[in-house]
């Protein structure tokens, strides 16, 4: 069964600055477990079918003029079997001045009542997002989230073999650390994975022998960030002899995170590898390939070409 996340009316209402209108309970206690949003259109004509209560219901102009256009006995009724229906909240955007039947059936069924400056689209596009951020499915990883080059860099591995340390190298030489040690990892979209540390290990690391840092008191506030899309997996493993590992980088692996599948490479770790450095490279050519150019393809290409002239 999936979990179900929630976010408080309060955040909502403090992220957007809403106007409160009516709250049958304190914000806090109202809980929000939808990630998306109605206009209520349809509902305004009387049609029910697949309406879902435990949206937030957005109503704009064009809602509000229609409504204000019925006869009073009419839109009373209308106005009421939408209350009736009991949804989490209702928003009235662009400063709409409310009639007064709504005021007063949401005091009745109990349903907040709040209002926004901001134009209905604007709104909307920046509800959705913030949803999707807060009530997004979400796991915890073993690893280390780094942002290199603005590539966000998953780093994946046994215990012990060099997360830490290299995600430290990495910040010395200019990048940022998101978490060490456990990464959450939230779905904010069918394509975007969005990393961030627990909150009781956030800016720290931990380096076997020196024990815990913290990396914004030693590096300053330039070296932390507080979240990161997560671009690209590294795995990180003991070399191995014998084992044949990718020399061309033809080879297009991945790595499924909730149902997305992120482009992941496997780095051998051994004595004398700079990998701070090799992770650098990774990062820069994997946003290589995301602008359209992909070296080993082209390399590939190349390489056909010339074997075809010599014959």
């Amino acid at each position: 069964m999936e979990e179900i996340y929630e976010v408080a009316l309060s955040k909502v209402i403090g992220e957007f600055h809403l106007e409160t209108i009516y709250l049958p309970d304190l914000p806090e206690n109202i809980k929000i477990t939808c990630a998306r949003v109605n206009q209520p259109g349809l509902q305004m004509v009387g049609f029910y079918d697949h309406y879902e209560q435990a949206r937030l219901q957005i109503i704009g102009k064009v809602e509000n003029l229609f409504l204000a256009q019925l006869p009073k006995e009419e839109r009373s009724r209308r106005l009421e079997d939408f209350f009736r229906s009991a949804p989490v909240g209702v928003i009235f955007t662009s400063s709409i001045d409310l009639l007064p039947e709504t005021v007063q059936l949401s005091q009745k069924y109990h349903v907040p009542l709040l209002r926004t400056e901001m134009s209905t689209s604007e709104f909307m596009a920046a509800l959705i997002s913030y949803l999707n951020v807060q009530l997004g499915p979400r796991i915890t990883r073993h690893g280390v989230l780094v942002e290199v080059y603005g590539e966000g860099v998953l780093l994946l591995g046994d215990s012990g073999v060099g997360k830490s340390e290299t995600a430290i190298e990495l910040v010395k030489r200019g990048h940022r650390l998101i978490a060490d040690d456990a990464v959450e990892i939230k779905r904010v979209s069918a394509t975007t994975l969005v990393g961030r540390a627990p909150e009781i290990i956030r800016h720290y690391v931990e380096l076997r022998g020196i024990g815990i840092v913290d990396v914004r008191r030693l590096f300053g506030m330039g070296s932390i960030k507080e979240t990161e899309k997560i671009d690209m997996v590294i795995n990180l493993e003991p070399w191995q002899q014998g084992k044949m590992y990718d020399r061309f980088g033809l080879e297009e692996q991945t790595t499924e995170i909730l149902g997305i599948h992120v482009p992941t490479i496997v780095i051998p770790v051994c004595p004398g590898r700079n990998l701070s450095v090799v992770i650098e490279v990774a990062a820069m050519n994997n946003r290589q390939k995301r602008m359209g150019y992909n070296t080993a393809e082209e390399f590939n290409k190349r390489l056909m070409e010339s074997m075809g002239t010599d014959l």
